[in-house]
């Protein structure tokens, strides 16, 4: 994907772009890249989610774009402030990967799978369609997200390319 003008989002970031910028994240494991878009504006934003739940949060002042519980909140108001309708909004999502399976393991460990259902619980609240996801498996991935088209381009390694 080629733009004019690439912004990156950051691990525990979020950013939103418009006039055909493109949003980019690499390093997708069991963190989730989830984007908002307003086909109607080509307004987009994404979130680079880290972990599910602001409530185990020990850092002051909190980052709200570490929490799936706070970034999409965020990450909305942000897109709203830009023109962005929230009945217009659609998601995609990547990430969540199991990138390490321990014997015994409890569901405090499966921190991908969780940041899924954290962010489709918070999609869910405000009523955004959840139109198409790469989550899951046990691989890394990199995302771009377009504001032209709302087209979520994945690269992983182990999957090569693919558009949703």
């Amino acid at each position: 994907m080629i733009s004019e003008k690439l912004i990156k989002v950051a691990m525990a970031d979020l950013n939103i772009a418009s006039n055909g910028e493109v949003l980019k994240t690499t390093g997708l494991g069991s963190c989730v890249g989830l984007t908002l878009f307003d086909p109607a504006k080509r307004i987009a934003g994404m979130a680079h989610v880290m972990l599910p739940s602001s409530s185990i949060a020990r850092e002051t002042p909190l980052n709200v774009a570490k929490y799936a519980d706070t970034a999409i909140p965020e990450l909305i108001e942000r897109m709203v402030a830009l023109g962005a309708s929230i009945r217009a909004m659609q998601a995609k999502m990547a990430g969540g990967a199991q990138m390490f399976t321990l014997p015994g393991q409890t569901d405090s460990l499966r921190i991908g799978p969780r940041n899924v259902e954290s962010c489709l619980m918070k999609l869910e609240q405000y009523n955004i369609p959840l139109l198409s996801q790469d989550t899951g498996g046990n691989f890394g991935r990199t995302i771009e997200f377009s504001s032209n088209d709302g087209i979520l381009t994945i690269r992983s390694v182990q999957h090569g390319i693919k558009e949703i």
